[in-house]
C-alpha cells in the first residue's frame, strides 16, 4: 500500500520513498483517528499528509519525553537540532540524512507550503519546554496558532479548495484548533502528569477549579463536582470552535472532503464520549467505540467513491462512457 501511494504521488527517489514510509509508520502508530481519515484521501496526496503529521509527531514527542532519563536541557537541545535541520532543509542549505525532515521538505516544496507555518509550529514546541499553563483562552489561542492552526494551514494546499484559498484558510485553522482542544480535554490527566494544564486558568477558576484540586483528584481517584462543571465549559468552548471550522468543509476539493469530514466527525465524537463518561478524564481515557468509528469510516468510504465517480464523469467527454469507481480505492 505504501508503494502504491508513493507511485501515485510520483515519488521515485529511493531515499525519499524510505523517508515517506517512515512518516507513514509514525502516522499509523500514533495517529489512529487521523490515519484512518487519511486513508480516505486520493492515494497521491496521502504521502504529503503522512510527512506533515510525522514531523509534527516527532517534534511533539521530543517535548513530551519527560522521563527520568531525559533532562530539560537535553530536550531543548534535541528541539534546537530539529529546528536547525528543518531550516536548512527548507532553505536548500544542504541535504539531510534525517528521514522525517527530508519528507517534510519535499512536501513543502511540492505544495508550496509557507515556511512561516513551520517556524510558528517550532515556536510553540519551544514554549512547551517551559510553559506549564495558560492564564486565559487568548493566551492559549496564541500558543495553538503555532501548535494547531498552522497544521490546518499546512494541509490546505495538499487538500485543495474550490474557493480562493484565503477564504478557506480561517476555517482550516479553526479545525486544527478544534482537534487540539479536543485532545487537551481528553488528555487532561496525562498532561497533568507532565506538569502541564492546557485548559485556560480563568475558565477553570470560574468553576472553582485550580491545579491543586486537579492533582488531588488525579492522585486519589476521588471526584469533586466542580471539575466536571469546568470540563463541561471547556467542551462548550471546543464545540464552538468546531462550528467555526465546519463551513470550510464545503470549500475543499470534493475528493478531499470525505477525509476531513471523517476526521471532523471522529474527533467531535471524542467530545461525546467525554460527556457520556461523566467528564471523568482525570481517571480514564475517553474513547470512541469501534462500532461508531466503523460507521463513520464506512460513510466516509461511500462519500469517497461518490466524489471520485463524480470527478471521473467531469473529466470524461459527454460522448464517452463513464468509468466505474475503482473497487480497490481507498486501500
Amino acid at each position: 500500500m505504501t508503494g502504491r501511494e508513493l507511485d501515485a504521488a510520483g515519488i521515485t527517489d529511493p531515499r525519499l520513498r524510505a523517508a515517506y514510509t517512515r512518516c507513514r509508520l509514525l502516522n499509523a502508530r500514533h495517529g489512529r483517528t487521523y490515519f484512518l481519515a487519511t486513508r480516505l484521501l486520493p492515494a497521491d496526496r496521502r504521502p504529503a499528509v503522512h510527512a506533515l503529521y510525522g514531523f509534527a509527531r516527532w517534534a511533539d514527542d521530543i517535548v513530551d519525553d519527560t522521563g527520568a532519563e531525559t533532562t530539560p536541557a537535553e530536550r531543548a537541545a534535541a528541539l534546537t537540532r530539529l529546528d536547525r535541520l528543518l531550516r536548512r532543509a527548507l532553505t536548500g542549505g544542504g541535504p539531510t540524512d534525517e528521514p522525517v525532515v527530508l519528507a517534510l521538505a519535499d512536501t513543502a516544496d511540492r505544495y508550496a507550503i509557507e515556511p512561516a507555518h513551520f517556524t510558528d509550529f517550532m515556536a510553540s514546541m519551544r514554549a512547551d519546554l517551559t510553559v506549564t499553563d495558560y492564564a486565559t483562552y487568548a493566551d492559549l489561542r496564541a500558543y495553538m496558532h503555532g501548535s494547531a492552526a498552522v497544521i490546518g494551514l499546512q494541509m490546505l494546499p495538499v487538500l485543495g479548495t474550490v474557493t480562493a484559498r484565503a477564504l478557506a484558510a480561517p476555517h482550516a485553522a479553526a479545525l486544527g484548533v478544534a482537534f487540539q482542544l479536543t485532545n487537551f480535554l481528553r488528555d487532561v490527566g496525562e498532561d497533568l502528569d507532565r506538569g502541564r494544564i492546557y485548559l485556560p486558568a480563568d475558565l477553570l477558576a470560574a468553576h472553582g477549579v485550580h491545579r491543586d484540586l486537579l492533582l488531588w483528584s488525579r492522585h486519589t481517584g476521588r471526584r469533586d463536582p466542580r471539575i466536571p462543571a469546568a470540563l463541561r465549559a471547556a467542551e462548550d468552548l471546543t464545540r464552538a470552535v468546531y462550528r467555526e471550522a465546519e463551513p470550510g468543509l464545503a470549500m475543499l476539493d470534493p475528493v478531499a472532503r470525505p477525509c476531513i469530514r471523517t476526521a471532523f466527525l471522529l474527533y467531535r465524537n471524542i467530545l461525546d464520549a467525554i460527556a457520556e463518561g461523566g467528564y471523568a478524564v482525570l481517571h480514564r481515557r475517553a474513547v470512541v467505540s469501534r462500532r461508531r468509528r466503523a460507521s463513520v469510516a464506512a460513510d466516509g468510504l461511500v462519500r469517497v467513491l461518490s466524489a471520485r465517480l463524480g470527478a471521473r464523469r467531469a473529466r470524461t467527454p459527454a460522448s464517452a462512457p463513464c468509468g466505474a469507481p475503482d473497487p480497490k480505492e481507498p486501500g
